[in-house]
């Protein structure tokens, strides 16, 4: 009875300090909910919400990830090391037309600032997307090369475009984009019609939605018609008013298109139903291929792209050819001189940067490039990519930069403040040394090096 009374004793002196105690940590976890108290319990298993009321699960939501520089508001940059309200140091010379002569080489002129501008409209290669939103003003450095596109250009406007047939070559970073970027706005300036496709690799990468046509025996692409067709009209509005359709055009499941119709109208059909888009796209670049009115430029980067394998299927999962789907075969069909317009050229600049879409052998012979691999009479060639590639010329863009180009790339980057370095002759040659004097070298690799993380 003794040992039984302490034993209890000492058990609730035990209960009564435990208690009272703040420090004696408890397992809140294994208590007992209470009477109506709703227990939430973490989920398990897949990521998800809860089931909705139709019995499905509800898909998570994914954080939004900006994959390109976007400039910081003003309101962010308060401290004086941002110098938010600096005035802008970087004042160049508008491009224009006029301008572009041999006197103007080696000098950096800013694109003009207009809400129908073609690369604003159409879009831009990545690397020049990154490179124009950090800087203040888009601009460029007129080159030597760049005289030589437009005197191929002015030559153009008075000749069928069969004969002008351009394709723009050299090795990786050189400037092709940025070439193919100057002429297209110097056609916009001379009032040429202006089509420019700057990512041809989203035609050939299963990105848009693809049906089979049993008419034309092709796969049609109406999401990308249709954003081509709004872009064209809204770039070439005022010329388009002026132009009339020549012959009767006929639109499955619409009444036909008679003779003197606005091209305007024409285009609009197609901004109704995205499903007469494929058939209303090719109609309007035959008859702006009939028409003296206006030269008509079809630019077009990532060129290679189109004649490479596709990353679509058909219903067998078999591979689809670039020329059976039904943007890039129109393309083709411009670039082989199967189709052609009145007045204008057709450019085309390489991309050796995607790996995806490397530059395939029948486009390789066709412009007379170095073999990459190992080849021979038994390699393979397509007859239809070896038909579609003849008659192209190409432009050779030097691989490296002068010094006076390099200097006027170099003092653009330094004005508008883009690099932290204190800008000095040592800075420059080092830089341009170090990229061989490649454009794209320099400029990412030596001048905002000390940029990246």
């Amino acid at each position: 009875m003794l040992a039984l009374s302490v034993r209890q004793r000492v058990t609730c002196q035990l209960s009564a300090s435990t208690s009272s105690s703040p420090l004696v940590q408890t397992r809140s976890y294994a208590t007992q909910p209470k009477k109506g108290q709703i227990v939430k319990q973490a989920s398990q298993g897949f990521k998800g919400k809860k089931d909705t009321f139709s019995g499905q699960m509800e898909p998570a939501k994914k954080d939004k990830k900006m994959m390109a520089f976007q400039p910081l508001p003003v309101s962010q940059l308060s401290h004086p090391l941002f110098e938010s309200d600096r005035p802008d140091t970087l004042n160049l010379q508008s491009f224009h037309p006029e301008m572009l002569t041999r006197v103007v080489e080696s000098q950096a002129l800013k694109f003009p600032h207009n809400d129908n501008d073609p690369f604003r409209i159409f879009g831009l290669p990545r690397n020049i997307l990154v490179e124009f939103r950090l800087l203040s003003k888009p601009c460029s450095v007129i080159r030597s090369v760049t005289i030589d596109a437009i005197n191929k250009l002015d030559a153009a406007s008075e000749k069928d475009s069969k004969e002008s047939r351009v394709v723009f070559t050299g090795p990786r970073g050189c400037g092709k984009s940025f070439l193919l970027l100057q002429a297209l706005q110097y056609c916009n300036a001379r009032d040429w019609l202006v089509l420019y496709i700057p990512r041809a690799t989203n035609l050939v990468n299963s990105t848009t939605a693809h049906t089979y046509d049993m008419r034309t025996r092709t796969y049609l692409q109406p999401i990308f018609a249709y954003q081509t067709l709004q872009r064209f009209l809204k770039v070439n509005a005022p010329r388009l008013e002026q132009l009339r359709t020549q012959t009767e055009i006929e639109i499955e499941r619409c009444s036909p298109v008679p003779p003197g119709t606005p091209l305007v109208e024409l285009i609009n059909i197609g901004l109704k139903d995205q499903g007469h888009a494929p058939t209303v796209l090719d109609a309007v670049l035959a008859e702006i291929g009939k028409q003296t009115t206006f030269p008509v430029l079809l630019a077009v980067d990532d060129f290679q792209a189109l004649y490479c394998k596709s990353h679509y299927r058909d219903q067998h999962f078999s591979a689809i050819k670039s020329y059976h789907l039904s943007m890039p075969r129109l393309l083709l069909e411009y670039a082989s001189g199967k189709k052609s317009f009145a007045r204008g050229a057709v450019f085309g600049a390489l991309s050796l940067s995607n790996t995806t879409f490397p530059l395939p052998l029948e486009l390789r012979e066709a412009l007379s490039l170095e073999y990459d691999r190992p080849y021979g009479p038994y390699v393979k060639r397509q007859p239809e990519l070896v038909d579609y590639a003849h008659g192209l010329k190409r432009l050779a863009v030097p691989g490296s930069l002068s010094v006076p180009e390099a200097a006027s790339v170099f003092e653009v980057w330094m004005k508008d403040r883009a690099v932290p370095s204190k800008p000095n002759d040592e800075l420059f040659l080092a830089k341009y040394s170090e990229a061989s004097g490649n454009a794209g070298a320099f400029v990412w690799k030596g001048l905002l090096s000390s940029m990246s993380a």
